[in-house]
């Protein structure tokens, strides 16, 4: 417990009161009557104080946040006792979010309750712990202000941001993605998997005239294809340290955990296999999963991730996905790339592409673009900006020789990741390379 404003004051008065007394005798018996009084109204206020029935807390919030997402947390205060109170109010939240609504000051009628809510948003990914809720309670005197603690802890996971992958309907994958702007070519008639016959219309081309089938109905007959399903995507995901760099709101690695889970729902709607593993000091493989509910194994794979202090090791990342992915299948490399890795990406690749199409996306650094594209005063603007623009030709020499391997590259930056990558996988589907 420690002494509120009032009793402050009142101490400040008895001391002037003793001051007084100290030069008029009459105040003396005074002075020494209003120092009891007070001791004794503060032993009182205390002791009640303490015998006092604690108060109740409920919090109600959901069991997973998405970063970067503001989600409403409610918080229910009872009053037990047999008079109303006022009182502040500041929950447990953990240091994985920020709050926006708190601290509160509510009215708490007698044998009753108040609701609250506040808005939380979380920065940081992974596991994180709601502590019992902090109140601030005024002793029934005035005199005392009392901390405690009421409620439960309770955890909560804090997922990458899925709103984009959570915004698709059932029904509508393809309306969404244009929603989203990755864009599909109608190639009517055209894939690897046949579906069905139809009537001949107007554009199908020659070789898909089922001529056996136009015999027995006497009428033009189609063959129509799908593209082909069953196949797998690889995700190796970079947890080293150039991940960590921040673009916008996010880090690189989080742009890079947002766009695997919109391009593995899209292809698990497409009905292939997906697969993760790390490298660059974290070492977690999922084996590949099919279905469409299956992106919620995929996400709780990959949530509470975090990014190393280590450098990447590319060859060592081939070497053991080699061992563990024997079946062909698209293998996206998702990194931050600079010139000077193309030493140790070229064995890994010359690994990788012998049995997979790969797929390199890396992330560019949009300060570097934003030095280079800056306005030049002074000499040292000017060496700046040339750094910038040596810096980024370089990186684009290195993928192009990259390229000249066999593998696709995709240069990048991190806000633009997603849709990208999601528009390659499905132009990759539609070329029919797997």
């Amino acid at each position: 417990m420690r002494p509120t404003r009032r009793t402050i004051a009142l101490f400040l008065a008895w001391l002037a009161l003793s001051l007084a007394a100290a030069f008029v005798a009459e105040l003396l018996s005074v002075w020494g009557l209003g120092g009891a009084a007070l001791a004794a109204a503060l032993i009182v206020d205390a002791a009640l104080t303490v015998r006092r029935a604690p108060l109740e807390a409920q919090r109600s919030h959901s069991n997973s946040l998405a970063l970067g997402a503001w989600t409403t947390v409610k918080l229910r205060v009872l009053n037990p006792g047999q008079r109303s109170e006022s009182v502040d109010v500041f929950d447990g939240c953990p240091d994985e979010v920020e709050i926006e609504g708190l601290p509160r000051t509510l009215e708490l009628p007698a044998l009753s309750g108040v609701e609250l809510e506040y808005r939380v948003r979380a920065v940081r990914r992974g596991e994180a712990e709601f502590g019992p809720a902090e109140v601030l309670r005024t002793s029934q005197l005035g005199l005392w202000l009392q901390r405690e603690r009421a409620g439960n802890r309770s955890t909560v996971k804090i997922y990458p941001n899925f709103a984009a992958v959570a915004g698709f309907t059932l029904h509508a994958l393809e309306s969404r993605i244009q929603l989203m702007g990755i864009r599909r070519k109608p190639r009517r008639g055209e894939g690897f998997d046949f579906r069905q016959l139809r009537d001949y219309q107007l554009g199908d081309m020659l070789r898909q005239v089922d001529w056996k089938a136009t015999s027995r109905r006497r009428r033009p007959i189609s063959r129509e294809y799908q593209e082909e399903r069953d196949q797998q995507i690889v995700f190796l995901l970079d947890c080293g340290r150039r991940m960590r760099a921040i673009d916008g709101e996010l880090t690189h690695f989080d742009h890079c955990l947002n766009a695997v889970l919109l391009v593995a729902y899209v292809a698990l709607r497409q009905g292939d296999a997906v697969s993760l593993m790390t490298f660059g000091g974290v070492d977690r493989w999922l084996p590949p999963v099919k279905g469409k509910s299956r992106i919620t194994t995929l996400l709780n794979a990959v949530y509470d991730l975090e990014t190393t202090l280590e450098p990447p090791d590319f060859l060592e990342a081939a070497s053991r996905l080699k061992s563990r992915q024997r079946r062909r299948a698209l293998v996206v490399l998702v990194t931050n790339q600079r010139d000077e890795d193309e030493d140790d990406l070229r064995p890994a690749l010359e690994i990788l592409r012998r049995k997979h199409l790969v797929v390199i996306a890396s992330l560019r650094e949009t300060s570097v673009e934003a030095l280079a594209a800056a306005p030049i005063a002074t000499h040292e603007d000017a060496l700046r900006s040339c750094a910038a623009l040596d810096y980024a030709q370089s990186r684009r020499r290195a993928l192009e020789r990259l390229a000249g391997l066999g593998v696709l590259t995709m240069d990048i930056v991190p806000s633009k990741l997603s849709i990208a990558l999601a528009e390659k996988y499905l132009e990759i589907k539609r070329a029919g390379r797997l």
